[in-house]
């Protein structure tokens, strides 16, 4: 062998970003990415694991075949695996799907990775293709029948004649406790949570897709910090790309109107683009939603990790596209949408008055529901207005549709020309899309448009001439200003904050304080310095703020509203902590003279220093560290109740659902007498009660002695960034104490338990944890309090699923319902007659006796009577 020539390796694994890795098999043409975040695709691009490519005078781009999953579907807030867009690109862009295309050798992208994950992965790429499925799921929304076949006509051509589950294009497979061939002679496994080794010949890579516990997944792109002003009405451009432009935001605009920040869509990467921008999420004030596509909904989850509910604008069809395409992701029910957003329902066709701003959303074709929205706001001349279409069609494509084709009816001329009329409305400002293909516009079309200004955008490419001579471009932070504000928002917004802070203050108080200066900020600036005294505090109006201690690792972003130096002002100590500008920020400065005066004679030092020293110590803790607003942290301190419990006693449900976090000591968190989890300082317990109302099968053992803070459930459902990360760990729980328990095990949720409805599938994973739990708790302890406490809680929950179940299938008139509803009425007898034995009555019941009837009880029947209705309902068009 020629010494200067190596063999060809086996495997290759490039690290590509945080949280995704690259592993590729050359010899077999396997190529894994490994991590499905936001923008993956874009990362892939960036390192040249995409490119352009031409075969037979074909163009197309090079790119992965495979997917590998993560385990948990959020890491530290963030979506982990967002595959619509990779799968696209293999679809598309790389031709896997294309009629004659070099590419289409039959062979289909690889979904790899937990059933729950890949079950997740399919209704959410379902979803995010086709949106609502038929027209009953549009008319639940209110859209009349008429409209409702023209928008399923509409979807009909788009999907090329037939709305097609991902099952039929992709290549699932299960990764479980044992290895798994992914592709002849490549094998992979599970080496620990979200680490796999794969192997293939004599080679093998290890893959970590753990973030870490203060990692975040990053932007493809870096923008520089700008300063925005806020107007009583004007538009800043915050994305000008699409979904495959690696430079570039996807399009999007933040829309100022009385000093108030909204949101049109929220695209990937929604942190940076608000940090840029000087914005932190607390100062949003809500969303315009266009539809459900990837590139402007992956921003999402940053708006849900608010303090608050953010107010949610969208027409109620592109609502409920929305909330069942993130339940899928979440794997929670569609309902559970509102836990996370404050949501107002908009009027088609109709001007809707949003506090003064006043918007029409109308009917757009696309694949998914989705609607352009006209804003105006009247002045003294007239209405000044701003339409923003995000993901337009073509005029020649939509004209097409009105022709006869074996994909469907044509649709009416009056349709067609009401939709053109309508993109071409003329406003003083007006964004489009202009990405062309198949399912995006043309600049061509807005030739003739009457309007005073065009931005184009949603492309990934430069601006051709001709278009630049239709329309201009907008790089990312360029603001129009359609009303100039002669207010001064920054002090209207410190008012609000302190309101929310001091809420008995008398007015006259609080409006002397805001006769104090404004500091303007630059990114990267201390504010205030570790160790130092001041003579002033500041209080955060917009923008972010990081609070760091030198010698320790970690910092946190303060919410605005939030007072920077308070607490060592009033004590006349140095500042604890330094703070420094993150983005550009504006702060009002707080003299100590006046700020002193201002709480004694309120008599509020007492009431700040508890909250204080509390608020510090629920910052220090992941779940409620995040860019919770100031009001409501302190809502959150003000209910925090102190529990000693000494070392050896148990905690295991409170009457009233509370969190519990470890303010001092060591705890175990177990499962009956099994310890599954060590805990300290910062960590929590009782989530599934206190929040997600789950039966409590966890008990909490005091290794030492222990301090809790306790938490009312009640007083976190409004914080949804406290929920999400709930939510994120109480699915990492779940999952670990499902692998932990032993006989429980034959109870798990598989393949064999799908019934291909989505919020039948959530309910019966859930029924199968718990009972897979109760069943180890009698067989471990017997019938105690607490075993017999969990095993009522889950039939009242069987019993819900049964009434939800039955009045779906009620709706569609499945054939058996007589029979599939007598089956569920013997189960609820026998399940009674169980609960009777287990409290006292004869015969007494054996471990073993309990363990095959809950198989028979609950695992027999959705392998096959909820099967057949999941068959049924799927023939409907329900999923």
């Amino acid at each position: 062998m020629d010494p200067l020539r190596l063999p060809m390796a086996q495997l290759i694994k490039i690290p590509v970003t945080p949280g995704v890795d690259w592993v590729e098999a050359p010899g077999v043409g396997l190529r894994v990415l490994c991590g499905a975040p936001a923008d993956a695709v874009k990362h892939l691009m960036k390192r040249g694991l995409i490119s352009p490519r031409e075969e037979r005078g074909v163009t197309f781009e090079s790119g992965p075949n495979a997917i590998l999953l993560s385990d948990v579907m959020l890491q530290n807030g963030q979506f982990a695996n967002l595959a619509e867009f990779p799968v696209l690109q293999m679809f598309y862009r790389q031709g896997m799907i294309l009629p004659n295309h070099p590419n289409n050798t039959g062979r289909r992208p690889l979904i790899i990775g937990l059933p729950e994950q890949v079950k997740a992965q399919t209704q959410y790429i379902f979803r995010g293709n086709y949106g609502l499925l038929s027209k009953r799921e549009m008319m639940q929304e209110g859209l009349d029948e008429e409209t409702a076949e023209i928008m399923m006509r509409i979807k009909l051509r788009f999907a090329f004649g037939q709305i097609r589950p991902p099952q039929d294009l992709l290549d699932l497979r299960m990764l479980e406790d044992d290895p798994l061939e992914i592709h002849p002679g490549v094998m992979l496994r599970r080496l620990a949570l979200n680490v796999f080794e794969f192997a293939h010949a004599d080679e093998t890579v290890t893959v970590d897709l753990n973030l870490g516990p203060e990692g975040q997944y990053e932007a493809p792109y870096t923008l520089g910090f700008q300063r925005i002003q806020r107007e009583y009405f004007g538009v800043v451009h915050s994305g000008d790309g699409d979904g495959w432009d690696p430079t570039r935001p996807a399009m999007s605009s933040l829309l100022n109107h009385q000093g108030r920040i909204y949101l049109v869509d929220a695209g990937p990467n929604l942190l940076t683009v608000l940090n840029a921008l000087g914005v932190s999420v607390g100062e949003i004030e809500g969303i315009f939603h266009s539809h459900s596509h990837d590139d402007h909904f992956a921003g999402l989850p940053t708006l849900m990790r608010s303090g608050r509910r953010i107010k949610y604008y969208a027409a109620p069809l592109v609502r409920a596209s929305v909330a069942r395409k993130l339940a899928a992701l979440l794997s929670v029910e569609e309902e559970r949408f509102a836990d996370y957003f404050e949501i107002h329902d908009l009027t088609l066709g109709e001007w809707n008055d949003v506090e003064g701003l006043e918007v029409r959303p109308l009917l757009s074709p696309h694949p998914v529901e989705t609607t352009l929205f006209q804003f105006r706001v009247l002045w003294e001349e007239g209405y000044r207005t701003y339409h923003h279409l995000a993901d337009t069609v073509r005029f020649d494509v939509l004209r097409a549709m009105g022709r006869e084709s074996p994909m469907g009816a044509p649709v009416p001329q009056a349709f067609i020309d009401q939709v053109e009329a309508d993109y071409l409305a003329p406003a003083d400002l007006k964004k489009v899309d202009i990405g062309q293909g198949l399912i995006h516009g043309d600049a061509a079309d807005f030739r003739q448009d009457a309007s005073r200004k065009i931005i184009l955008s949603h492309s990934a490419r430069p601006l051709t001439n001709d278009e630049m001579s239709i329309g201009s471009s907008a790089p990312f932070g360029v603001a129009d200003v359609l009303i100039a504000s002669k207010a001064e928002a920054a002090r209207r917004l410190a008012f609000e904050y302190l309101r929310g802070y001091f809420p008995l203050a008398p007015a006259h108080q609080l409006r002397a304080l805001l006769n104090a200066e404004f500091l303007q900020v630059n990114p990267g600036a201390l504010i205030l310095k570790q160790g130092e005294r001041h003579s002033e505090a500041w209080l955060l109006v917009s923008g972010s703020v990081e609070m760091l201690r030198a010698g320790q690792k970690g910092r946190h972003l303060l919410p605005t509203g939030a007072i920077m130096g308070e607490i060592s002002l009033l004590r006349g100590e140095p500042s604890p902590a330094a703070f420094r500008a993150a983005s550009f920020v504006e702060a009002l400065r707080l003299p100590q003279t006046l700020y002193l005066d201002f709480v004694r004679r309120n008599g509020l030092l007492a009431r700040i220093e508890r909250t204080h020293d509390i608020r510090a110590f629920l910052k220090s803790t992941e779940v409620l560290g995040e860019e919770i607003s100031f009001s409501t942290q302190t809502r959150i301190a003000e209910s925090v109740v102190r529990r000693i419990l000494p070392e050896g006693a148990l905690l295991e449900r409170d009457e009233a659902p509370m969190l519990s976090l470890i303010k001092s000591g060591r705890a175990s968190r177990l499962l009956w007498d099994q310890r599954l989890e060590e805990l300290g300082p910062g960590d929590f317990f009782g989530e599934e009660a206190a929040v997600f109302d789950s039966p409590c099968l966890f008990r909490l053992r005091a290794d030492t002695p222990l301090e809790l803070y306790q938490i009312p459930g009640e007083t976190l459902r409004d914080a949804p960034g406290v929920r999400l990360k709930l939510l994120e760990a109480h699915q990492r729980r779940m999952q670990g104490a499902a692998f932990r328990h032993s006989m429980g095990r034959m109870l798990q949720w598989d393949e064999r338990c799908a019934v291909n409805v989505l919020r039948m599938d959530i309910q019966h994973r859930h029924l199968l944890e718990v009972a897979g739990m109760v069943m180890d708790g009698v067989i471990t302890e017997g019938p105690s309090p607490m075993t017999l406490q969990a095993f009522r809680e889950l039939i009242r929950y069987a019993m819900d699923h049964f009434r939800q179940e039955e009045a779906l299938l009620r709706e569609f008139d499945f054939p058996a319902i007589e029979l599939h509803l007598s089956h569920h009425a013997q189960m609820e007898r026998e399940v009674s007659q169980m609960l009777l034995r287990l409290e006292g009555e004869s015969p007494p019941v054996s471990g073993q006796e309990f363990a095959d009837f809950m198989e028979r009880w609950v695992v027999n029947h959705i392998r096959t009577d909820d099967r057949q209705m999941g068959e049924f309902l799927n023939s409907q068009g329900v999923y």
